[in-house]
């Protein structure tokens, strides 16, 4: 198992075929405000690769982008909605199809109000991940090791739970809404971006 750290794009070739675990880390959380500063893109065997975009970047990255837009490959994230705005926003594609993990806990485990990674990953594979750098600068000239390693646990595990949050949708009878609810992510990310990220259209107010 390896962290390969990568400036403005992704090699060629380095992903094996099939879903791949998709996580991003930006100078804050609003969008438009905020630069995308790294993709983590994971293909479940063991090795993590981290994107970094220095300040300025055009975000060309097209072999990144290919792989994103890649409509035969399933992305996995954790909280898809930010991210799908993120790489929407900065690089110009919809990374879908989608399963989002964040949601499908809170379709499954309704028997908690803890939905975020670190739960995830205790309660369903028994590890343990630190969230200590969540809030470091991922804009400065270097990442260090301790960045690189946050970033890379963020979709290491994604494979993992996916496999098991797929087979409690389907044991709750919950697959087809949850199928619907990932199918409108990248819409629901694009409202965001548009001005609509803190008001429920669904709602009577």
């Amino acid at each position: 198992m390896a962290v390969y750290l990568h400036e403005e794009d992704l090699p060629e070739g380095v992903l094996a075929p099939g879903p791949v675990a998709v996580d991003t880390e930006t100078m804050g959380l609003i969008t438009p405000r905020d630069r995308l500063c790294v993709v983590q893109i994971s293909d479940g065997r063991g090795d993590e690769h981290l994107v970094r975009f220095s300040p300025g970047s055009s975000f060309a990255a097209p072999n990144l982008k290919a792989v994103l837009a890649d409509p035969a490959r399933l992305k996995l994230y954790h909280f898809a909605r930010f991210d799908l705005a993120a790489i929407e926003h900065y690089l110009g594609v919809v990374a879908a199809p989608v399963f989002c993990t964040k949601i499908a806990s809170k379709l499954v485990r309704t028997y908690t109000d803890r939905h975020g990674l670190k739960d995830l990953v205790r309660e369903l594979l028994g590890k343990e991940i630190s969230k200590q750098q969540q809030s470091s600068d991922w804009g400065a000239p270097t990442l260090t090791d301790a960045q690189q390693e946050y970033a890379a646990s963020d979709v290491r595990h994604l494979h993992a739970m996916h496999a098991i949050l797929v087979e409690r949708l389907e044991r709750e009878g919950r697959t087809a809404i949850a199928q619907a609810c990932f199918d409108f992510l990248p819409m629901r990310a694009r409202l965001d971006l548009a001005g609509w990220a803190e008001r429920d259209i669904f709602s009577h107010e």
